[in-house]
C-alpha cells in the first residue's frame, strides 16, 4: 500500500486535475461544444472539444508534475503504460449526456500503481459534485463540505435500486438476457447514468451498477478505489477483480445482494 503521505500528496492532486478539467468543460456545457461524429459506419460515436480540451488540461498538468508518470486517455491514447504510477482518463464519460444538455456526464481519473487501481475520482462540475476514494476512505467534495461516503445495506436483490447506462445499445443479447433478469428482480432499475451510477452506490442511493463487456478501462477503473473505500465491492461478472483492460462491470453496496445478482449475471460473463 502507498505510504499515507504518498497517497495525500496524490489525492490532493487529483483535486487539481479535476479543478483543470472542470475549467475546459464548463463553458462548452449547453453551449457551442464542436460535436463530431467519429464512429463513421460503426454508428454514432460522439466526441466534443470539451472531451479533447479536458484531457489535454489533465495530460498537461501530470506532464508539469510528474513527468514519470504515465497516461492512458480516451480521446489521446497511451503513454508509457508500463511504469509504476500511470493515469487512466476519461475526461467526459456519459457524451451523450452532455451534448443532450443534461448534467448525468462526469469526468473520470484513475490512478494505477504497480498495475492496481489505487486512488480514483467522479467529478460533475456542474452540479458541484466531487467523488474521491482510494483503501483509506471514500468522500464527497460538494460546495456545501465535505463528507465521508458509505454504501448502504442491502442484502435482498428484490430491495436494490440497481443501474445500467443503456441494456439495448451496450449489451449483447446473453448480456441483456442476464440484466433482465436481475432487473426483474430488483425493487426499482435506472438508466442513462454512466458512470455516475457508481456514485450513487458510493453514496448510498443505489445498490448495483452493472456495465457489459464494450466498456475500456478508462470506463470502469475509477469504480474499484472508489467503491471499495466506501465500503462496497466492484468486481467482473464472474465475481472476480476487474481486469485492467475494460469489460464487464458490477459495482455493488453489499455483497449478499451482489451475490444475488451473480447468480444470473455469470451465465454471461465473458
Amino acid at each position: 500500500m502507498l505510504a499515507p503521505a504518498r497517497l495525500a500528496e496524490l489525492d490532493a492532486f487529483l483535486v487539481e486535475l479535476n479543478q483543470a478539467s472542470s475549467a475546459a468543460i464548463l463553458p462548452l456545457f449547453r453551449a457551442d461544444h464542436g460535436l463530431e461524429d467519429k464512429g463513421g459506419k460503426a454508428g454514432f460515436d460522439p466526441v466534443t472539444e470539451a472531451d479533447r480540451g479536458a484531457e489535454r488540461a489533465i495530460r498537461r498538468l501530470i506532464a508539469e508534475r510528474y513527468p514519470d508518470h504515465g497516461v492512458i486517455g480516451e480521446e489521446y491514447g497511451e503513454d508509457r503504460p508500463e511504469v509504476e504510477f500511470v493515469w487512466v482518463l476519461d475526461p467526459v464519460d456519459g457524451t451523450r449526456a452532455f451534448i443532450a444538455g443534461l448534467p448525468l456526464w462526469t469526468t473520470l481519473i484513475s490512478l494505477r500503481w504497480r498495475g492496481d487501481p489505487t486512488l480514483s475520482s467522479i467529478g460533475q462540475p456542474y452540479l458541484g459534485e466531487l467523488f474521491i476514494g482510494h483503501a483509506g476512505g471514500s468522500r464527497l467534495i460538494a460546495r456545501d463540505g465535505e463528507r465521508p461516503l458509505r454504501v448502504r445495506p442491502c442484502p435482498k436483490l428484490t430491495n436494490a435500486v440497481i443501474h445500467t447506462t443503456d441494456p439495448n445499445q451496450y449489451f449483447d443479447g446473453a448480456e441483456l438476457g442476464a440484466w433482465n433478469q436481475v432487473r426483474a428482480a430488483a425493487r426499482l432499475a435506472r438508466t442513462g447514468c454512466d458512470a455516475y451510477g457508481y456514485a450513487m452506490v458510493a453514496l448510498g442511493k443505489m445498490d448495483l451498477a452493472i456495465e457489459g463487456a464494450c466498456c475500456k478501462s478508462w470506463d470502469i477503473e475509477v469504480a474499484q478505489p472508489l467503491i471499495e473505500g466506501a465500503g462496497g465491492v466492484a468486481v467482473n461478472w464472474r465475481g472476480e477483480p476487474i481486469g485492467r483492460n475494460g469489460g464487464q462491470l458490477v459495482v455493488a453496496g453489499d455483497r449478499d445482494c451482489l451475490d444475488e445478482a451473480l447468480v444470473a449475471l455469470r451465465r454471461s460473463a465473458k
